[in-house]
């Protein structure tokens, strides 16, 4: 299905004992791949909003959206394009467990985000989180 203008989507980092939420994408974008949880924005949600509905849909965790720290596009020139919005989010409650459009839902430490199947925009973005914030999972 071809769209004439980019999709909003949103992402959220979540921190939980030194470890980073990731799901598995059970659909396109990307596919088979770990990545950071989210998805649309639905018309009339802020970023914050956006992201806590998204989260609790897919990994059944709640939590407290924060501010964004990265902004990235995802295109198929045949099929689609989304600009995603990923915010810093605080873990409140919740076990994980993978519903909607994720296959596989879990707790990652940061040794293993250099894995072959985490995605490489999850990647590009938990480094980066990395060498700005001494803290973030140590």
């Amino acid at each position: 299905m071809q769209h004439k203008h980019p999709i909003a989507g949103i992402g959220a980092v979540v921190i939980h004992n030194h470890k980073v939420l990731l799901v598995k994408r059970a659909k396109p974008p990307k596919q088979g791949l770990w990545c950071i949880p989210g998805g649309k924005i639905r018309f009339g949600e802020n970023l914050q909003q956006a992201a806590e509905r998204e989260i609790q849909e897919e990994t059944g965790v709640v939590i407290k959206a924060g501010e964004p720290v990265y902004v990235f596009d995802v295109i198929d020139n045949d099929k689609f394009h989304y600009v995603v919005v990923d915010l810093l989010a605080e873990y409140i409650s919740g076990t994980v467990k993978p519903n909607d459009d994720a296959s596989d839902a879990k707790w990652f430490a940061i040794h293993e985000i250099e894995l072959p199947d985490i995605d490489l925009e999850t990647k590009t973005l938990l480094r980066k989180l990395m060498t700005q914030r001494l803290d973030f999972l140590q």
